[in-house]
């Protein structure tokens, strides 16, 4: 490594004072000193503390990670910390991209066993966080890969502004992580369709986020529409989507960042009016209108039954798990994968109750969701 050049205050014809080498240190006692007694400095979150380890220079992270999920920063420091982003595309040294599996959840995990089989043998390359409620005090296998991944939440109830507020939360938590690329939210009533590998394939190499946005002209889309919210949200730019998104991290990174439309929906988009306003399928979507994001796909990759034209969708129990409900989830559809016709368009799908989880393990096997089978997007 090239070492900085040092300019020499004193020569051969001037040596260094006594005194004033007696004064530098101590100066710098006295500074190391306040540095230490600074109450405001030893309230920071321990990761915030300099320290020998705190920074690797020859790391492309641009801030030093937290070393657990449960930390105790506020809601504002949190999404502080997790708006960093770098400017140089180029990486200093090696990283592996990581899929972030973001559970927003009411409490337990009952697929948690088929999760579990689904990740095996691919630590490195995912990451898990969980937003229960936060009053839910359930136990989660010391084996498992949702252990110690619960982070720290509030109270999340649909239809209000507090499940974007969820959704925030778990999207900052992981991007905490600087491998995290891709983040995929999920609740627990979801499963892989597809093993982890093409899962992983399909969502690293995908060039798109995926957040089926359309105008909805009904009651229950522009109804919603608050005019207090104009000029900066117009009834062109309010959209609709599912919940359930997979989106990139420079888009992640925008919607923790969002300083200009989030609050708008934290005053305007209530429930105290004719259509409420739903905000956890009216925010994202309107968002990337109104910043006009090009890269997405305008699909979810999470299957869900609307068929019955029901207020919610079909769920999923032990009678209606078959090897032909898989044969329709997967290929049902057909949609476009980095500009390639595909019929992989669905990689999740929902509502698969408690009950159906002993099936869903023993036919786990048979439709190569467990272990390390590869697949091809391209059907």
């Amino acid at each position: 490594m090239r070492q900085p050049k040092i300019t020499r205050f004193f020569t051969k014809d001037h040596p260094k004072p006594l005194s004033i080498i007696s004064k530098c240190l101590l100066f710098i006692f006295a500074f190391a000193f306040g540095m230490f007694s600074n109450p405001y400095l030893q309230s920071l979150p321990e990761f915030f503390r300099f320290s020998e380890t705190s920074f690797n220079f020859s790391s492309p992270t641009l801030l030093p990670e937290p070393v657990s999920v449960l930390h105790n920063m506020s809601e504002e420091e949190l999404l502080w910390r997790a708006s960093f982003a770098p400017k140089i595309r180029h990486l200093p040294s090696t990283r592996v991209p990581k899929v972030a599996f973001l559970f927003l959840t009411r409490g337990d995990l009952p697929m948690a066993p088929f999760w579990d089989e689904f990740f095996k043998g691919h630590d490195g390359l995912y990451s898990v966080y969980v937003h229960p409620d936060p009053a839910y005090n359930g136990l989660i296998a010391k084996n498992s890969m949702f252990f110690g991944r619960r982070i720290p939440s509030q109270q999340a109830r649909w239809g209000y502004i507090n499940m974007i507020e969820a959704e925030r939360r778990l999207i900052a938590n992981a991007l905490l992580d600087s491998s995290n690329e891709r983040f995929v939210l999920l609740s627990e009533s979801c499963i892989p369709v597809y093993n982890f590998t093409t899962i992983y394939t399909y969502l690293i190499n995908s060039n798109m986020s995926y957040v089926g946005t359309f105008y909805d002209s009904s009651p229950t889309g522009l109804g919603r529409y608050n005019p207090e919210m104009a000029p900066q949200i117009t009834v062109e730019q309010w959209h609709k989507a599912s919940q359930w998104f997979e989106i990139n991290r420079a888009l992640a990174v925008k919607i923790v960042s969002d300083e200009t439309y989030f609050p708008l929906f934290q005053r305007f988009c209530i429930s105290r009016r004719k259509y409420p306003c739903i905000s956890d399928e009216h925010y994202i979507p309107t968002f990337m209108i109104a910043i006009s994001w090009m890269n997405n796909a305008n699909r979810s990759v999470t299957y869900t039954d609307w068929t019955a034209r029901k207020p919610h969708p079909a769920s999923f129990g032990k009678n209606d798990v078959t090897l032909d409900l898989f044969e329709k989830i997967r290929y049902s559809a057909n949609c476009t994968y980095n500009g390639i016709s595909t019929r992989v368009c669905s990689l999740f799908a929902r509502k698969f109750l408690p009950d159906s989880l002993d099936l869903l393990m023993k036919l786990g096997p048979d439709l190569q969701i467990f272990g390390q089978t590869n697949g091809s997007i391209y059907h």
